[in-house]
């Protein structure tokens, strides 16, 4: 499990520029901004650490598609610093409701990458208790995951709790009906959301200059909120901005939307061929290590003096230790018995359920549940 990143300072709250001044013109810390941040050498490298994990958990997730092992992996190459930086931005009572690309945010939570491969695999559509781990589902329709994030932290501050939650998406889903009917209801009720808009810039297909005319940052005034704009390939301002915003929704202040601008590197998914619809000169600009986040944040500790080759050697031991071990999770991961379609549907199953349950049952051929 990813290690907690605490010293949470007050963000200058009540202001509702205070979050947008955070950052200058690039979407990048102000000197000032990084200076009451506060973020510490030991918090910096964990940021590192846990980017090079995921990583190499998003190529082993390739690997294992290609080789068979897995229906379907959609990369995130490219998103390290965006579901790093928000998810250990975020205190461990608050809850995080993800989009499908967000398997980052999932490890940093605690959640077994290798248990989370078995929903890829067909195993199960869900790997992990929300409940134990704060983390809702994985939601494949684009941009309901929105709407359910928005309802539970209505619910969190009826019932008075000092709860934030996070909602994860791609820019493609503000496009959606869901995203502006979440956005509207968020800002009349003053939801305590950070909305995580991850532009990589490719509804699938379709490039964002044919999908959104203006900014999406700049939506969120129209439903009464602060929006901000970050370089989602720098893992500090993804952390700082978000760990102020959180606070600021944590003390009733209201929603955020922070729009982390990064790119697609990869396909959307396996099933998806690029090529048929952007070149190579659209990826170069992004191939620099000006622009990858793990790069950027290695010369950040190397300007502190806070990287070394026994550091980097470390940390790349240990993300290829956990990718071999989330590999041997889902090759060793089985089927569930067919009776545990029944399993979640009630808390307290009526009688008619159960007798459907064991008619069911009793019809399994022998061995066919194994």
């Amino acid at each position: 499990m990813a290690k907690a990143l605490h010293t949470h300072p007050q963000a200058r709250e009540g202001d509702d520029n205070s979050i947008g001044s955070l950052v200058d013109a690039h979407g990048l810390l102000t000197p000032e901004a990084e200076r009451d941040a506060a973020v510490s050498d030991d918090q910096l490298r964990e940021l590192y650490r846990m980017m090079v994990i995921c990583r190499r958990l998003d190529q082993e997730g390739l690997n294992l598609q290609r080789q068979g092992e897995l229906g379907l992996w959609g990369p995130y190459v490219g998103h390290e610093a965006a579901q790093v930086g928000a998810a250990l931005a975020m205190e461990s009572t608050d809850w995080i409701f993800p989009y499908y690309r967000d398997f980052a945010m999932a490890v940093c939570r605690g959640i077994d990458p290798g248990n989370i491969l078995t929903i890829f695999r067909g195993l199960t559509h869900g790997a992990w208790n929300p409940y134990e781990y704060r983390f809702a589902p994985f939601i494949i329709p684009v941009g309901t995951q929105v709407p359910h994030a928005v309802g539970f932290a209505v619910g969190c501050k009826f019932d008075h709790e000092q709860t934030a939650v996070l909602v994860g998406f791609g820019e493609g889903a503000t496009s959606t009906g869901d995203w502006h009917e979440a956005m509207n209801f968020a800002g009349v009720f003053q939801a305590p959301v950070v909305f995580l808009c991850e532009n990589n810039q490719w509804a699938i297909s379709v490039p964002v200059e044919e999908q959104i005319a203006g900014r999406i940052v700049d939506r969120a005034a129209g439903y009464g909120f602060p929006g901000v704009r970050v370089d989602g390939t720098d893992v500090l301002t993804v952390y700082a901005v978000v760990r102020a915003a959180a606070q600021h929704a944590r003390q009733g202040h209201g929603p955020v939307l922070v729009e982390s601008v990064a790119y697609r590197l990869q396909a959307h998914t396996t099933s998806d061929d690029p090529t048929r619809y952007r070149t190579d000169a659209d990826l170069d600009p992004w191939k620099g290590s000006d622009k990858d986040p793990i790069e950027r944040c290695a010369e950040r500790l190397r300007q502190r003096n806070a990287y070394d080759d026994t550091f980097a050697v470390a940390v790349a031991q240990e993300a290829e230790e956990r990718a071999s071990a989330m590999r041997q999770t889902l090759v060793a991961a089985r089927p569930p018995h067919p009776e545990s379609v029944f399993d979640l549907v009630f808390a307290n199953p009526p009688a008619s359920l159960m007798r459907e349950r064991d008619e069911f049952t009793s019809s399994l051929e022998q061995g066919g549940a194994e």
